[in-house]
């Protein structure tokens, strides 16, 4: 499957296109609907107040509840966009954001309001190719979940299975301890307090994939594959596997996963360290990884830029609605990312 998402922040709408869908799979609108509401914001102090229904209409490629093979194309309405927050502000690069890149980049045409197509709004269409991408996966055994691993140094507990996964996605705020959870909240809040914001990270792990997939090389290289789709998702900036960076405090001794052959006959690790990839291919192990994501850009504290229409120094002081944090919001949208990159391995 190939997808293609398409809209701004405070346009009318936003949506996606995904090519190369199955003909024949009964696709569960309720289940895409479930990750669209773990998403969607406004629901608490934690997250931005902008209200979005966030209901998918799908306008081609379903017929009597099947998918056709034809060209799966949904869109959600933008309904909450408040565009005038942005007209005072629109000739000032917002740092940490895409502006000043994007008015390079697309000579000024831009769509500036909220971030135009920069937005973390169309990760809204994102999770719903996820959506699709995970029903897919289900067919075939295969299940992908995340769970907040860290927020501004708070740290959640370790991974396990995959049942811990499924319950942290009925929790508004999805983590495997619930104390430290309430330990990340509160360094949200504080943030939020004193006009700030803060970041974190996802762990996201993939169950049930088969040994064999992926290559060394460009374009087949499995962690290639993922990274690619992960860091089209606003926000991220770093994607680490199995032990990540812990790998330089480690001896060979620690880092390696010494194998062994279960009762079934099946090559299994001892641990998991290397993340379920091994030169670029699958090794039968879960496929675990973790994205990072930035502090929200968006601030209300006074920062220092550049008067783009003026090209002189400029002081800029932001209006709105902004998250503090995005992590709490950012586990279906991973996901998303990581059920189409599975897809694409499978060659889905």
């Amino acid at each position: 499957m190939k997808y293609s998402i398409f809209g701004e922040s405070h346009g009318p709408a936003i949506g996606v296109v995904l090519e190369g869908v199955p003909a024949g799979l009964a696709l569960d609108l309720d289940a895409v609907r479930f990750d669209l509401a773990r998403r969607a914001p406004g629901k608490s102090p934690l997250s931005t107040a902008r209200k979005e229904a966030d209901e998918p209409h799908v306008l081609s490629g379903l017929f009597e509840g099947r998918t056709t093979g034809a060209p799966l194309c949904a869109v959600i309405e933008n309904t909450d966009a408040r565009s005038g927050d942005y007209e005072k502000t629109r000739d000032l690069a917002r740092p940490g954001h895409a502006d000043y890149p994007a008015h390079v980049r697309y000579d000024g045409f831009q769509d500036y309001r909220g971030g135009g197509h920069f937005s973390g709004r169309l990760t809204a269409p994102l999770v719903f190719a996820g959506g699709v991408a995970k029903q897919l996966l289900a067919q075939r055994g295969i299940f992908v979940g995340a769970h907040i691993s860290t927020v501004y140094g708070v740290n959640d507990d370790a991974l396990e299975d995959w049942e811990s996964l499924r319950a942290c996605a009925e929790k508004e705020f999805p983590v495997l301890n619930d104390e430290k959870g309430a330990e990340m909240q509160a360094a949200i809040l504080e943030a939020k307090n004193e006009q700030d914001s803060v970041g974190g990270a996802i762990e996201c792990a993939v169950f049930g994939l088969p040994a064999g997939l992926g290559g060394p090389d460009f374009g087949q290289n499995a962690e290639g594959i993922f990274a690619q789709h992960l860091f089209a998702v606003p926000a991220v900036k770093a994607v680490a596997f199995g032990a990540g960076t812990a790998f330089a405090l480690m001896r060979g001794s620690e880092a390696n996963d010494p194998l062994y052959v279960d009762e079934d006959g099946s090559v299994k690790a001892e641990q998991n360290c290397a993340g379920g990839i091994n030169g670029g291919i699958t090794n039968g192990m879960p496929l675990v990884f973790e994205a990072t994501l930035r502090p929200t850009p968006s601030i209300a504290r006074q920062q220092f830029t550049v008067d783009l229409a003026k090209g002189e120094n400029a002081v800029l002081e932001l209006a709105g609605r902004h998250d503090p944090c995005v992590v709490h919001r950012a586990a279906p949208v991973i996901e998303a990312a990581a059920a189409l990159a599975a897809c694409e391995l499978l060659r889905l």
